[in-house]
């Protein structure tokens, strides 16, 4: 956890302060006390095949590669921090005639779709971002429908992403508007009213000001307001990881029914649906034709 967290947070697009500011309190006090409460945030979701993100990513390449078996097409992934590395994964596709890169980040944002062109270089074509696809918002709203089919349907669907700092929004990054846009689409293919749905942002980092309004305030506000069942759904993770898994199934959960909420439903990520699966083909092959010489 340590060396993982050191590789993530030194990253000057991860964590926007002057290289003399952080970096001393990086090493001096973040990375002599994080590593310990991540690690037991990690026991809490792991599985017997290990992290949840690596055992969903490994299993949506494999579906991926047999989906697209009557393709000459050769896939490989990578984890920006960690193992396996992108640099690993660009060799093994080194006797490749083309290569295009697909971030799982479905919204652009400097700090983590751009963070792979910093390794990548100019050169290599990469999807900037998928947030609108079609392929994408309609493998996320059968998701939904199919939890709602199984399960029934909560009175709010809270679709929460990933949180950024205010101040990167405001300098110009564009990943609030992108958040926004697929929520549009997902409502509108659910066929759920503005008043059926809320937009939140998650996994807030140290003091400053980020995307509002945050994930777990809001779902106490509505279980102080009546609100007694909440379906949460997460679009920008395209598996389901720390951040769903502990997070919202367990931290969120948690403060929803201590504040009065009765029922609490935290809705898989398109992980292995066939839906994914399709449109992961369907976006990487445009992107192949796009691409074309």
């Amino acid at each position: 956890m340590r060396r993982y967290l050191a590789e993530f947070l030194s990253d000057p697009r991860v964590v926007q302060l002057p290289r003399f500011i952080w970096l001393p309190i990086l090493h001096g006090i973040v990375l002599r006390t994080r590593p310990a409460k991540s690690a037991k945030k990690y026991q809490s979701i792991w599985t017997p095949e290990g992290s949840p993100l690596a055992v969903h990513t490994r299993r949506q390449v494999d579906l991926l590669r047999n989906f697209l078996s009557q393709e000459k097409i050769t896939i490989e992934y990578a984890m920006r921090y960690g193992e396996p590395t992108i640099a690993n994964g660009l060799r093994k596709l080194s006797g490749c005639k083309k290569i295009i890169v697909l971030p799982l980040y479905p919204q652009f944002s400097f700090s983590t779709t751009e963070t792979i062109r910093d390794v990548i270089g100019p050169d290599v074509p990469m999807v900037e971002n998928f947030h609108d696809h079609p392929a994408y918002i309609g493998a996320l709203a059968a998701g939904v429908q199919r939890h709602w089919a199984a399960h029934g349907k909560g009175e709010k669907l809270v679709m929460s992403f990933h949180g950024l700092p205010q101040r990167a929004v405001d300098l110009g990054d564009p990943y609030q508007s992108q958040c926004l846009v697929t929520a549009k689409l997902l409502a509108a293919a659910l066929r759920i009213a503005p008043g059926e749905h809320a937009v939140t942002f998650q996994s807030r980092f140290g003091a400053a000001k980020w995307l509002q309004p945050y994930t777990e305030p809001t779902l106490i506000e509505l279980a102080k307001q009546g609100i007694r069942r909440v379906d949460v759904v997460c679009p920008g993770f395209v598996s389901d990881c720390l951040e769903t898994l502990e997070e919202i199934a367990i931290e969120a959960r948690r403060a929803f029914l201590a504040a009065g909420g009765t029922e609490f439903h935290a809705l898989p990520c398109l992980n292995e649906s066939a839906e994914w699966i399709a449109a992961l083909a369907k976006i990487s092959l445009e992107a192949g034709t796009r691409n074309n010489p």
